[in-house]
């Protein structure tokens, strides 16, 4: 599995992803020709080498024509990504991303989707980013996305609609309504833009730190940002999953408890495994006053979080949540099938570069062998290992 890590330490925006995935080897010609595909003129692509804070990195430019440039709405600009035929998965996620993107801005000026009209999307240089983020994503055959948090910047912009604070108001709606997690980072202006935030919110699969994975390279996409207290870069490092699992993040939520009885603690386990989480658990701890208490755990995707955490406040005395992003790497799973003298039982394993570490009988197959033959589970689960390994020599 190859994965595409944005490292957003100085913020984003849409031409410093594609920026950082030139840098990282995308190759410029392909995607010229892929955005020729839009059926859109006026504008010519550039690429340079340019210093950014000690560093260098690339900075991708496109420079539109002197002539009028014609007014489209959110629809057209879909309609026109829809008929390009771009390759692989692009046109979906660029469009995906311009749906974000007008949703927002929708939702901000209390208009229609398809009424939207604003220069964020409207103007051909914004198109390129979207479009062309997408497509070199394709290019490098990324199959997954993973962010870390996004910087963003502070204080007010200027914009067709007059001072907006920073975030900007269409940003702070995408980065919320993804619970996408943010950092402050001195930026005086804005850090993240609206379409940089629209295409990392949406290609993002999790968030969180870089994940374990071979690097084969690095880019460094260059805003336009001269001064400040950081180098204005998008570093992108481009690679495969340490392994042949899946590498990710996930959201560990946490609540000490010293009032709740093992009931409540009981059925709060079932509901936050019921509503999606990959885990849940008590540990017995010593809270303030010396009070004898639990501490209530759950792992969970970042898109569960809020549903966890309503059972967790619903459910228990708790008065708050604590949460943590961890990287994450899996085994990858399958199943075996086994004939045994008790019938056929499944036999999960887990595998790392082709290599099987783990393999373990399921046990519900295991227990409802045993009810049918009046037999100990135990029994059955050796004679699953036992068949297992005679028919695999493993």
């Amino acid at each position: 599995m190859t994965l595409a890590y944005f490292d957003c330490f100085a913020g984003a925006g849409g031409d410093m992803i594609v920026a950082s995935l030139l840098d990282a080897g995308a190759d410029l010609d392909a995607l010229t020709a892929e955005l020729a595909k839009l059926g859109v003129d006026g504008y010519e692509l550039s690429t340079e080498r340019v210093g950014r804070g000690g560093l260098t990195g690339t900075k991708f430019d496109v420079r539109v024509g002197a002539g009028d440039e014609p007014s489209r709405h959110y629809s057209d600009i879909r309609d026109l990504i829809a008929g390009a035929n771009l390759v692989g998965r692009a046109g979906d996620f660029a469009i995906a991303a311009l749906t974000r993107l007008a949703e927002a801005e929708a939702y901000i000026h209390n208009a229609a989707i398809e009424d939207v009209h604003f220069h964020e999307v409207g103007a051909i240089d914004s198109i390129v980013d979207v479009v062309g983020a997408c497509v070199a994503l394709e290019l490098l055959g990324i199959d997954t996305v993973i962010c870390s948090p996004i910087g963003t910047g502070q204080g007010t912009i200027q914009c067709d609609h007059g001072t907006l604070p920073v975030p900007a108001p269409a940003t702070a709606r995408m980065l919320a309504l993804a619970e996408a997690p943010t950092v402050a980072i001195g930026v005086d202006g804005e850090a993240t833009t609206p379409t940089g935030a629209a295409l990392l919110t949406t290609l993002a699969e999790s968030f969180g730190p870089l994940p374990p994975m071979t690097v084969s390279s690095v880019g460094y996409g260059a805003g336009t940002r001269t001064e400040g207290p950081r180098p204005n870069l998008l570093r992108v490092f481009v690679g495969a999953a340490a392994s042949d699992g899946a590498a990710d993040a996930v959201v560990e939520l946490s609540a000490n408890l010293d009032d709740c009885t093992g009931e409540i603690l009981g059925a709060t386990i079932e509901r936050l495994m019921a509503a999606g989480c990959v885990d849940a658990w008590a540990t017995p701890i010593t809270t303030k006053k010396s009070r004898p208490g639990w501490q209530l755990s759950a792992l969970c995707s970042p898109a569960d979080v809020t549903a966890a955490e309503d059972i967790l406040l619903t459910e228990t005395t708790t008065l708050g949540v604590r949460r943590r992003i961890c990287g994450r790497t899996k085994l990858a799973r399958h199943h075996e099938t086994i004939q045994t003298a008790f019938g056929p039982i499944r036999v999960k394993l887990g595998c790392r570069d082709e290599r099987v570490l783990t393999a373990s009988p399921e046990f519900e197959d295991c227990r409802a062998a045993a009810e049918t033959h009046h037999v100990a589970i135990k029994d059955v689960m050796a004679a699953a290992a036992t068949a297992y390994h005679d028919a695999f020599g493993r």
